[in-house]
């Protein structure tokens, strides 16, 4: 079991990452002082799976809870499935000392964040996440919000939880495209931040990919720390120290957007993103086509798509200028100069931003 710091003075806490640990999640709990009663937002399969053992580790320090089912899609980060949580949570919140728990991936994550943000100004919460992409990302650095109609994550705060607790062994139940799409965000983490970690990837992709303990164990660790440090500097993404962790992400979304959240996952339209953006260092002259190939090559080992499929580049082009990235009319993205080196640009001509996204369309 590994424990991280993310310090951020008053407002610091520990990533807890390791196997089979939900046991110990009672004790981490009460040195918070937070409250003892948990109200736990997930969705019906999270439920069947971990609930039960949850429940039991809470009852068995003292806690009360109360479980909140929120339907398992994007769709249900919007502002009135967040009303009928708070609605449900007052009404829970009757002489009690009441804290939110997610438990489950980015979806839950960040609509059970967004809640704790605005329910009576401010209440803790807890981050437990079950999916890959959360543990080494989603859960991490206070990062909440909801979709709109006109986009994705428009309505949010930055609002840091109390303790992230991590269960490398929640993971054996994930299937293939879940371990997948998490990939993608660690793959991300080695392209911005750590040729290293690149490298271990491209030699372990398999094990990753069979569910192996060591090496996921290892991915997990190493991108909760990076993300930790990243924040610590820039928790509010003002300096633009936070901004290299939207690598990809800003056609991510709109690819995401565009296939009305239904042709491509999370992880699948930020893999599909990080080579719009690298064809885009490639034809700015930041990267040759060696560093585009060697970082293709490991976006398909992972079973990720190189190619955008049956999405207008109209749509994909009417979506991205919905990016929060965008100061006023002028676009920014974070581009590549080589493996674990990053460029932060505005202002990208129209017209190459159109090649880069068609260079990837089939």
């Amino acid at each position: 079991m590994k424990i991280i710091k993310l310090n951020l003075k008053k407002r610091s806490y520990n990533i807890v990452a390791g196997s089979h640990i939900i046991g110990l999640l009672g004790g981490y709990i009460k040195k918070l002082n937070i409250g003892r009663d948990a109200y736990i937002i997930t969705n019906a399969a999270i439920k069947s799976r971990y609930a039960r053992v949850l429940e039991r580790t809470l009852r068995g320090s003292g806690f009360e809870s109360r479980l909140k089912l929120i339907p398992d899609t994007e769709k249900s980060k919007s502002i009135n499935i967040a009303a009928s949580i708070i609605a449900d949570l007052a009404s829970y919140d009757k002489k009690r000392k009441v804290f939110i728990i997610a438990l489950g991936g980015g979806v839950v994550g960040d609509v059970a964040g967004f809640v704790a943000s605005i329910y009576k100004r401010g209440i803790p919460y807890i981050q437990i996440p079950t999916t890959l992409l959360a543990q080494v990302d989603s859960a991490i650095g206070g990062k909440t919000a909801v979709d709109l109609a006109q986009g994705k994550n428009l309505v949010g705060a930055f609002y840091q939880p109390r303790l992230v607790f991590s269960d490398l062994s929640f993971l054996e139940t994930l299937d293939l495209k879940q371990i997948q799409s998490g990939l993608a965000e660690a793959i991300k983490y080695g392209i911005i931040k750590d040729a290293q970690l690149f490298s271990y990837l491209e030699r372990n992709l398999g094990d990753c990919l069979a569910l192996k303990t060591a090496p996921l164990e290892f991915i997990v660790k190493r991108c909760s720390y990076l993300k930790a440090k990243i924040v610590e500097r820039d928790e509010r993404e003002e300096k633009g120290i936070r901004t290299i962790l939207n690598f990809g992400h800003t056609i991510g979304h709109a690819i995401e957007a565009a296939g009305d959240f239904k042709r491509y996952n999370h992880g699948q339209a930020i893999a599909l993103g990080m080579l719009v953006a690298c064809e885009m260092s490639k034809r700015l002259s930041f990267i040759q086509d060696n560093i585009l190939a060697r970082i293709e090559k490991l976006v398909k080992a992972a079973g990720l798509p190189a190619k955008i499929n049956k999405i207008s580049l109209a749509k994909i082009l009417k979506a991205h200028y919905r990016d929060k990235k965008f100061l006023g009319k002028k676009n920014r993205f974070v581009l590549i100069r080589d493996i674990g080196k990053t460029k932060i640009v505005e202002n990208i001509p129209l017209a190459l931003i159109k090649e880069a996204i068609a260079s990837r369309s089939s």
